[in-house]
């Protein structure tokens, strides 16, 4: 296949500088970006949808839709301008296609198709969680694959070999809630704001883990899975019972308890498939990788510990770029036109 500039897809692989388009719009953060070589970030706009869904207490999908909708074009002329390129500079375009919420994903993928089909350019298709993965080789240029992985977000929480840009192996995951879902749900509880990953960080700071909370498969050796259900069931309950018998409750106090559960159980896997695997660095990624508890937990526990900036650490499109150029670079086909989103795009995918 031959595209616009007259480069057939191998020689697009092959140029020294690809320029590269990136487009995320799997939940409530609608991001355009341009990317230079899968490091070199030029422009990240992201409009944030928080505002908005803050009065429902979590994202409402038809309305994330509607804003997608409006946002798109100006937030992708803005990522441009802001590049100081125009479509033609851009080589190829990329955008989330799954996992994530169906209409959001379609307003992104609907638009960059059309984008790729009237610039006569590639089309990369890119999962949301290994944009996430990408993230890491903006801010760490020497970072190269084989390394554990530790993906902890609202929506997934696993322990993945990355054996290379993209092949990807699970060996450990939960089995029920991810992580980021039940900071949200006890952020609820507690009667703190969307979203509740922040907050329980922030009240934290001023408690005491003072409650004793369940950590699942602690003391299982024989995988790396996770479980958060129990542990949110617990602090409900904690809660609800209390306040039944009318005790006054220190909400710091359960915050950092089920903080350090959380992130506890996160730390010992991970540090058992750094053993037995023999890793010699491991990386974290989403959105959940903000937390400073969780950095200063991993930094106290591992020699060699990557993070993104806490900026790319929520939805952005330069970590859907980033991965759309090393997912070319590996020898990736572009994406047909006839792409559709999936929304229950499995991690490997």
């Amino acid at each position: 296949m031959i595209f616009k500039q007259g480069y057939s897809i191998e020689e697009l692989r092959n140029k020294k500088t690809l320029i590269i388009l990136g487009v995320e719009s799997s939940c409530d953060e609608t991001s355009a970006a341009v990317v230079v070589n899968g490091i070199d970030v030029k422009s990240n706009v992201i409009a944030t949808q928080i505002e908005i869904h803050k009065r429902f207490g979590g994202v409402v999908p038809e309305i994330a839709s509607r804003n997608h909708t409006l946002a798109m074009r100006p937030v992708v002329e803005e990522a441009l301008a802001q590049a100081n390129v125009t479509l033609d500079d851009i080589d190829a375009y990329a955008v989330t296609y799954g996992a994530g919420l169906v209409g959001a994903l379609l307003v992104g993928v609907s638009f960059t198709k059309a984008l790729a089909y009237a610039e006569q350019k590639p089309l990369i298709a890119v999962n949301h969680i290994q944009g996430h993965i990408a993230a890491n080789y903006i801010a760490h240029n020497d970072l190269t694959p084989p390394y554990l992985c530790l993906v902890v977000s609202g929506g997934h929480t696993a322990l993945v070999i990355v054996k290379d840009y993209t092949d990807l192996e699970i060996i450990g995951e939960t089995t029920d809630d991810a992580c980021g879902e039940a900071f949200d749900k006890v952020a609820r509880v507690l009667g703190l704001p969307y979203p509740g990953g922040p907050h329980i960080e922030r009240l934290a700071k001023s408690g005491r883990v003072t409650i004793d909370l369940p950590r699942a498969f602690k003391n299982d050796k024989a995988h790396y899975n996770f479980s958060y259900s129990g542990l949110k069931t617990a602090v409900i309950n904690y809660v609800h019972n209390a306040e039944m018998r009318g005790d006054e409750i220190n909400k710091a106090n359960v915050a950092a308890s089920f903080q350090a559960a959380a992130v506890g159980v996160l730390a010992d896997a991970a540090e058992r498939a750094v053993k037995d695997r023999g890793a010699d660095k491991i990386v974290v990624a989403g959105g959940v990788s903000s937390n400073t508890y969780l950095r200063e937990t991993f930094e106290k526990r591992f020699k060699k510990v990557y993070f993104p900036p806490v900026k790319l650490c929520t939805d952005n499109a330069a970590m859907i770029a980033a991965a759309a150029y090393f997912k070319l670079k590996s020898g990736a086909d572009p994406a047909p036109l006839t792409l559709n989103a999936e929304p229950a795009l499995k991690l490997y995918q």
